[in-house]
């Protein structure tokens, strides 16, 4: 690989294990030390979450139309100022979510980016470029769940100390070597959704897509309950927090050394949509393993199911879209993609915080479960009449 892609990769692997530290332990830390509901602490994950998309939108139009490095830079501070900030003032509720909405929003400006920058200055890399950031992303998620876990079963403090170091260290890495990227920025790497919403002229393909996407949505919304609401009702078994943060840890190892096993599965099921099929079922089977659950051995077992259901089932959507995607609207179509990711992140610990405030953990695995036939129904439809849509249709 580049030098350039070695530096992406490394301040990608930093900045993830800086965020780790803290996003599964949101939940738990607003519930348990500031005492407020699970509604209310998916509340404020659904603002961060909101504020993410916002500056995904920003990060995207500055990336098109300004500077890739000064939009990093910016955002990077942003996210940086915000952190410093909420080590000194996590024990404000009000305080606590502002900071969140803000790190969430330079997050967002800077994640784009970053993606963009990995496919100009890679172009002949292709998957293996983008691959490159998905394995230093689940690194960091590794390394920073395991090491945050024991931080906090020390004390919360430390968390938000280390989560601001880490933020500043990615921004000196920001600051001083990525420049020069600006001289390999391809303007095209980037689409923004709002840009493009009104160019589609034969809308099969993009119906056909949200059909799809409708899947994925619920599947979001299933997946957030391991931070929102799960996350809480490990503690309440009397789960140490350390060992909670230990599942985040075997969830991005896991995905890291799984790559030739699914490598294995997908060379002998090559269509994409059984892809979504097998994993939706293996999903299942893993929340029916946590519905009964009662110690840290059998939620570690139900995590292992879910993230081999993750890597087998992630990859499929944006796969498809690409596919469905006429010439020159795949960037639009993965920028749908991912919102819509989004928009189950945010909606997740919403829904989730309600149902067990209202009623119990037990309702809720059963609304997710009943949920997660839901992707079912809309790959079937979308097996049916979205096949091909894409290489029909031209600008």
């Amino acid at each position: 690989m580049p030098k350039e892609i070695w530096l992406l990769v490394i301040a990608t692997t930093i900045n993830v294990t800086g965020g780790s530290f803290l996003w599964p332990l949101n939940t738990i830390y607003m519930h348990n030390e500031l005492g407020k509901s699970l509604a209310f602490a998916g509340f404020i994950l659904m603002f961060n979450q909101g504020a993410n998309i916002v500056g995904n939108l920003i990060g995207g139009t500055l990336f098109d139309r300004y500077s890739a490095y000064k939009t990093i830079l910016y955002g990077t501070i942003l996210s940086a100022v915000a952190a410093v900030a909420l080590s000194f003032y996590h024990s404000s509720v009000v305080a606590y979510a502002i900071l969140l909405v803000l790190i969430g929003f330079g997050s967002g400006i800077t994640w784009p980016v970053m993606y963009a920058m990995a496919g100009s200055l890679w172009p002949e890399g292709g998957r293996r470029t983008f691959n490159a950031i998905y394995v230093a992303q689940n690194l960091g998620v590794a390394l920073g769940a395991t090491i945050g876990g024991y931080i906090a079963s020390i004390s919360f403090d430390y968390i938000f100390m280390a989560n601001a170091i880490l933020f500043v260290v990615f921004f000196f890495i920001v600051l001083f070597t990525f420049k020069d990227f600006d001289n390999a920025r391809d303007r095209q790497m980037h689409t923004s959704v709002i840009e493009q919403r009104g160019e589609i002229k034969d809308k099969s393909a993009f119906v056909s897509l949200l059909v799809l996407c409708s899947g994925f949505l619920v599947v979001w919304i299933a997946y957030t309950q391991w931070q929102a609401t799960i996350a809480p009702y490990t503690q309440d078994l009397g789960i140490p927090l350390e060992q909670y943060s230990t599942l985040w840890a075997i969830n991005g190892f896991l995905i890291v050394f799984s790559q030739p096993l699914i490598k294995w599965i997908t060379g002998k099921v090559t269509s994409v949509k059984a892809h979504i099929y097998i994993g939706t079922v293996i999903m299942i089977i893993s929340f029916l393993i946590a519905m009964f659950a009662r110690d840290f051995t059998m939620f570690a077992v139900a995590m292992v199911i879910l993230t081999l259901g993750e890597v087998l089932m992630w990859p499929a959507f944006p796969t498809l879209a690409n596919e469905l995607a006429p010439k020159g609207r795949s960037g639009f179509y993965q920028g749908l993609v991912n919102s819509i990711a989004a928009v189950g992140r945010m909606i997740g610990p919403v829904l989730g915080g309600f149902i067990v405030d209202t009623t119990n953990m037990e309702v809720l695995f059963y609304v997710v479960i009943a949920l997660l036939f839901i992707p079912f129904v809309t790959t079937t439809i979308f097996e049916r009449f979205g096949k091909g849509e894409g290489e029909k249709q031209t600008n």
